[in-house]
């Protein structure tokens, strides 16, 4: 998939393409609809698919101060969008000088001129333009003015619910991973570089890995059966979130304990896919009872991943199956 950034400058290769245009935090099963109409419309013209995506979200922009709950921060979501098979992505800024365009002028000077769009999919609810004036309608008046078509796609729901970021973000600040990932259409899961951590771990006969959880990463405290991946190999896994309230709390961590490895990764890219949860982050009178806790969700968390090895309900999924790194 070609990347690239900003709505300037855009090879010749990369215009009249069909883009669908969004936010696509979680890239879950609403968005990859959206996308998948993108697809499906390139290919009876003949052209190439893409997305256009902001970076930062817009939310991060507006108030800066708020923690934000980034499902998917742009290196993963980006691997997801190669994974769906797109041939390219527009990485717009989210700017101050994006944020003051017009909902026209963002129709003309990004998506007709810079973009060179020949057809746009948006979601029901898409907003654009300075103070979100634009709307689906009013994008499909201005895209007959300047030449692109545009395709509304109405909501994606099953059981009645339409999948929304924002209930995902909920499940998991709940600690319901499976919920999170029905309506992601994958194991939610999170990259980042081994860090160094306390020890605690080692010292108990648990030697964890320690990743460093991102502002308003609001995953629900407790321990969790995992997959880690690394140089494209996967290990299952028991993972902690939380404030280790044993050793007196204090700046929420997040650690996982491979179960079958033996071996340094500090400083090494690793991603890990969140399972199940298989209990509440609790205090422990001492080091002794934390450990043998610990054996027994070792244990637990084994036979968990077992059983989502022989049969991982997210396969029936597009993006499911994927692989990790």
């Amino acid at each position: 998939m070609e990347i690239h950034r900003g709505w300037r400058g855009v090879p010749d290769k990369l215009k009249g393409a069909v883009l669908a245009i969004g936010n696509f935090d979680g890239v879950h099963r609403g968005h990859q609809a959206v996308l998948g109409r993108a697809q499906a419309r390139a290919k009876e013209q003949g052209v190439r698919a893409g997305a256009i995506i902001f970076e930062p979200h817009p939310r991060v922009y507006f108030a800066p101060e708020t923690p934000f709950f980034d499902l998917t921060p742009l290196p993963l979501k980006l691997e997801l969008l190669a994974a769906l098979g797109l041939d390219q992505t527009f990485v717009i800024p989210f700017d101050r000088e994006l944020a003051s365009l017009s909902a026209d002028d963002f129709a003309k000077d990004v998506l007709a001129d810079g973009l060179g769009a020949s057809a746009i999919l948006v979601g029901y609810d898409f907003a654009y333009g300075k103070g979100r004036s634009g709307t689906p309608t009013t994008l499909q008046a201005e895209g007959k003015k300047l030449g692109f078509g545009v395709d509304i796609v109405e909501p994606v729901e099953e059981d009645g619910a339409v999948f929304a970021s924002r209930d995902i973000r909920e499940h998991l600040r709940l600690g319901e991973v499976r919920e999170a990932a029905e309506e992601l259409g994958y194991w939610w899961r999170v990259k980042g570089v081994v860090e160094k951590g306390h020890g605690r771990g080692k010292n108990l006969g648990f030697p964890t890995i320690n990743l460093a959880l991102k502002p308003g990463q609001d995953v629900g405290y407790g321990i969790y059966a995992m997959r880690v991946f690394h140089n494209g190999r996967r290990y299952p896994a028991a993972g902690y979130v939380g404030a280790s309230p044993t050793f007196g709390g204090g700046v929420p961590m997040f650690e996982a304990y491979l179960l079958d490895f033996d071996g340094d990764l500090y400083g090494k890219e690793v991603e890990i896919e969140f399972i199940a949860k298989l209990r509440d982050d609790k205090a422990f009178p001492d080091g002794a009872s934390l450990a043998e806790t610990m054996r027994q969700d070792c244990e637990k968390a084994r036979a968990v991943l077992s059983g989502v090895e022989s049969n991982d309900p997210m396969r029936r999924f597009p993006l499911g199956a994927s692989a990790g790194l």
